[in-house]
């Protein structure tokens, strides 16, 4: 799935086969229009910019409270792969399954 250019840029493929973004140059043509709906939605933005900044200078270790989170999302992740972790093979099948499948199969 390569993405659609735009007026943002667009994608070049590379001679290693990857896809490049090259953005369009600045200013953009057309100009961005400001208008009542994008300045509400910047303005709710950077009132939660302003709470989070705040939240941190309160925190005792900011690097703690980013870690419950950053562990917690962790968690979530893996329960889902071993929700979605198809069955293992048949003993042998694939010489070294048992090595692979032998920590998912040990959790409860």
């Amino acid at each position: 799935m390569t993405p659609a250019n735009n007026r943002a840029g667009r994608f070049v493929r590379q001679p290693a086969g990857c896809p490049a973004f090259i953005p369009a140059p600045l200013p953009p043509s057309p100009p961005v229009v400001l208008d009542g709906e994008i300045v509400a939605l910047l303005s709710r933005a950077d009132l939660a910019l302003g709470r989070l900044d705040g939240i941190v200078k309160v925190v005792p270790d900011p690097d703690f409270f980013v870690a419950m989170y950053v562990r917690r999302e962790a968690v979530l992740s893996s329960q889902i792969v071993v929700a979605r972790a198809p069955e293992p093979p048949p003993c042998g099948v694939h010489g070294c399954a048992s090595l692979f499948w032998a920590p998912m199969l040990a959790r409860p």
